[in-house]
């Protein structure tokens, strides 16, 4: 997924060029010099299994739209991963979880709006599972169940990995 291009300068306002800079091409202000750089989009994801079932959430927005997923979101500047893994669930599916490890990090271009992904292990401390903010159902998946539509690589990956067995959380760093 290709970055939308800035064509204007946000310190000066000057229309952008595109020049090598740094290895790289980039869009550069010929007026004051800045040049901009695509910082990449985070994004937190939570597998969270109970009672041999993991939670899905139905996508109510796109990317996606009508999809299932783990529950996630992007981390907010200043955020710490974990606080904004345990933000999401809470606003996709009103639990209250706890992170009881950090399972993995893709990286590269595979995911459609983030380009990190960091994935934690969660578990469910207190709530009732329901569809919030930008989830249209929820649904909890038993490793021998059929899988609705599934959407992101990250969610393929996590439920491959848990299906084999080969899930196995590292204890976050506090």
């Amino acid at each position: 997924m290709q970055p939308t291009p800035v064509n204007f300068c946000q310190v000066c306002g000057a229309a952008m060029i595109d020049a090598n800079r740094f290895g790289k091409l980039r869009r550069t202000c010929p007026a004051c010099g800045y040049i901009h750089f695509d910082d990449p989009k985070v994004a937190a994801v939570v597998f969270i299994e109970r009672d041999g079932a993991v939670l899905l959430v139905q996508r109510a927005v796109d990317p996606e739209r009508g999809k299932w997923a783990l529950p996630a979101g992007y981390i907010d500047y200043g955020e710490h991963p974990a606080e904004a893994a345990i933000r999401e669930v809470h606003e996709e599916t009103g639990l209250e979880i706890a992170i009881s490890g950090l399972l993995a990090v893709q990286g590269g271009a595979a995911e459609i709006g983030a380009s990190i992904v960091i994935i934690y292990a969660g578990r469910v401390v207190n709530g009732v599972a329901q569809p919030l903010d930008d989830a249209d159902a929820i649904g909890w998946f038993k490793k021998g169940d059929p899988l609705p539509d599934i959407a992101f690589e990250s969610t393929h990956a996590m439920l491959d990995a848990w299906r084999a067995g080969r899930l196995t959380p590292v204890p976050p760093l506090r």
